[in-house]
């Protein structure tokens, strides 16, 4: 086994993009089991697979990607994509309240709904990003519709059922906390609460005055029913995956246990140092450049000039690589000044820690 070490200089990080022309359009597509609100974003050609997200529970399409897609060095994988964003029944920005008694679908039936969406759009294949309850979403999607998705990047996913411990745990939290606080949890790791930081208080006013509490709360009850995605390194996934998680996030665990179920010749993992809960909100540089590499790696954007992650100090990236099953060779990558490394390919096992 050989070791390589390669320096690249680190640069500041872009602030996102302002007064760009807008050709976001929202639609309400019509599907087997209810309708879904659905945001396009681009040029609708469906030359390339579009990018297609979901976002976790007390979020919406809005507040959980904005921030990453309007950020200047994800503008050139924008500009080569159509973005799909899908909100869950009843999330979306001014949706009206669900009546009492209403049987809020289960996280298997909002998958069945996400092929009528690619058919609404004309499109075949998608590469999904997906954020906790979004990420379990997309998984089940991809399960059922392995012809359909190229690419899964997928956000604190926790692909288990809940055990009995952690079910009397939520029951003794639904008593003695607000469902904010609850969800509050599942978004932010302690340090971030415990800080208060101004992402975690703007998520605490806005769920705490959001006039749709109750559909808030049954995409929150659906997910914690959710059944284990009993994943097999041999036969679940059909396409390249990308799992994120940040070294602080309250699904660290969760991650570090899927990955470890997962095909290490088609899965990239990537841990994120000094990140909470929403690295797609904290530190969207670097998950931008895992993004290009994720996508370069599929054969898309070859001549993309990668950019440069964005640290005040040196990071260290820790890649192990295999192929055919095998471990054939590791390395070390230090972040620096030549930008267009070659990215890994999806036959490829990439373990990175930045």
């Amino acid at each position: 086994m050989t070791t390589e070490m390669q320096e690249i200089a680190i640069t500041e990080e872009k602030p996102l993009l302002t007064g760009q022309a807008d050709s976001t359009k929202e639609h309400s597509v019509e599907t087997p089991h209810g309708i879904l609100h659905v945001t396009l974003h681009g040029t609708r050609t469906t030359r390339r697979p579009a990018i297609l997200t979901f976002h976790d529970v007390g979020l919406d399409s809005k507040s959980c990607f904005s921030p990453l897609f309007k950020f200047e060095e994800m503008q050139e994988i924008v500009k080569n994509f159509t973005l799909i964003h899908i909100d869950a029944p009843g999330q979306e920005e001014g949706a009206a309240a669900y009546p009492a008694g209403y049987q809020y679908p289960s996280m298997e039936i909002i998958a069945e709904m996400i092929p009528a969406v690619l058919q609404f759009f004309n499109f075949r294949t998608v590469i999904g990003v997906g954020v906790g309850t979004g990420a379990y979403i997309l998984s089940k999607f991809a399960i059922a519709n392995p012809d359909s998705v190229e690419g899964l990047v997928l956000v604190n996913i926790d692909t288990n059922a809940r055990g009995w411990i952690d079910w009397a745990a939520q029951k003794l939290s639904s008593v003695t906390s607000s469902l904010t606080d609850q969800i509050l949890c599942h978004l932010f790791s302690q340090e971030e609460l415990s800080s208060n930081t101004d992402l975690v208080q703007s998520h605490r006013d806005r769920l705490s005055k959001s006039p749709n509490a109750v559909n808030i709360e049954l995409l929150w009850k659906t997910y914690l029913s959710r059944r284990d995605l009993n994943i097999d390194r041999n036969s679940t996934f059909k396409c390249p995956v990308m799992l994120v998680v940040g070294d602080q996030a309250p699904y660290e665990d969760a991650a570090v246990e899927c990955n470890s179920k997962m095909d290490p010749t088609t899965t990239s993992f990537l841990k994120m140092a000094d990140a909470g809960g929403l690295p797609q909100l904290t530190q969207p540089a670097k998950l931008t450049e895992a993004f290009k590499y994720f996508i370069q790696g599929m054969g898309y954007m070859a001549s993309s000039c990668m950019t440069r992650l964005s640290r005040s100090r040196t990071t260290s990236l820790s890649s192990s690589y295999s192929m055919d099953g095998s471990r054939s060779r590791s390395r070390t990558l230090s972040q620096g000044s030549q930008g267009g490394q070659m990215p890994p390919s999806p036959s490829q096992t990439m373990e990175v820690s930045c």
